[in-house]
């Protein structure tokens, strides 16, 4: 049972301590990670401006980098009128963001209710790009993670840890990166939103960048698990960054992966998706060269009625995030 809570405890002295100190090995990292309160909680907050959905469902998915730019990032994605809003590393007490909530931030704006959960637990300040972002030389919390935005409060809520091995913490697999020391692993958020033909699981997620198509198969087979058990027979959207072709050379490319072809065994459906390449280059991550393929929509009982890829450029042609949004909007009446 996840708890949900108002705001999550901050990692004490003594627990900070207690993680550098730690052997780095999965069973070190597993008990860290059922001590440390917040790794097991989400956070919930903002104000619904509806108690039901339409028929209707407008949803945006997008990895906003960090949340640079809450306020720029809310103004930019206003126009689609979202209903849910499903994010993927957002900061809350982090140097390089000014140790805003970037989540509350967002919601504020857009006038919805969060959840937000940890997926990482920062215990440095972020690569050299992030440095030159930071005014403080220190974390007030350290948190990044994923988030729902939502128009209606959730009936529901329960976060999914997709690993529990520490696979940037203990290195021993070759994806520990020594600027960015954490705790913590992937993991999605699903919530359970009432609308006026009865309620819908939304789901947002974040998969391994670092690892094997392999890896992302058995993380994507872990929540579409999870997601059996939390909202059997439900209609279901899943958005986010699913890393697809990220750490396969030499073609990067999305259709290596496998975790397509399972979702689809499942029943679930991948039209929801805009077409087009969904990285750019970006203040912190400036590689032209990485054009991939990395964001989609995953659905079940619903049909898509139209979508879009929304360029994550703004009106000064800033760019506010190395991913672009993406947007669709669903029929919640009935299925594909």
């Amino acid at each position: 049972m996840t708890t949900l809570l108002d705001t999550l405890p901050a990692v004490t002295g003594a627990e900070r301590a207690r993680i550098l100190s730690a052997p780095r090995t999965k069973e070190a990292h597993r008990a860290l990670m059922a001590d440390i309160p917040a790794m097991t909680a989400l956070q919930n907050g903002g104000a619904a401006t509806q108690y039901t959905l339409p028929d209707t469902l407008s949803v945006i998915a997008w990895n906003v980098e960090r949340c640079l730019f809450p306020q720029d990032s809310t103004r930019h994605i206003a126009p689609l009128a979202p209903q849910v809003v499903l994010l993927s590393e957002v900061d809350h007490g982090m140097a390089r963001t000014c140790q805003r909530h970037t989540t509350a931030d967002m919601a504020r704006a857009l006038g919805m209710t969060y959840v937000f959960g940890v997926e990482f637990f920062e215990l440095d300040l972020g690569g050299p790009t992030e440095m030159g972002l930071c005014r403080d030389d220190f974390n007030a919390l350290g948190w990044h993670g994923n988030a729902i935005l939502s128009a209606v409060p959730p009936q529901r809520v329960t976060l999914i840890r997709l690993d529990d091995h520490g696979h940037w913490f203990n290195g021993n697999d070759g994806a520990g990166d020594p600027q960015q020391p954490r705790l913590g692993g992937r993991m999605a958020i699903a919530a359970v939103l009432p609308s006026r033909t009865g309620p819908v699981c939304v789901v947002s997620t974040h998969l391994e960048s670092n690892a094997s198509a392999q890896h992302r198969h058995e993380q994507f087979a872990v929540l579409l698990d999870a997601l059996e058990e939390f909202a059997p027979g439900m209609p279901v959207v899943i958005g986010g960054d699913l890393n697809t072709g990220n750490h396969l050379p030499p073609r990067f490319d999305w259709r290596d992966e496998t975790l397509f072809s399972l979702a689809e065994t499942r029943g679930y459906d991948w039209s929801a998706t805009p077409a087009g390449v969904t990285t750019r280059p970006s203040l912190i991550t400036p590689h032209p060269e990485r054009r991939m393929k990395l964001d989609w929509f995953c659905t079940r009982g619903l049909s898509c009625l139209e979508n879009r890829l929304l360029p994550a450029i703004d009106t000064d042609n800033r760019p506010l995030s190395d991913h672009e949004a993406i947007w669709c909007r669903l029929n919640l009446a009935s299925g594909p």
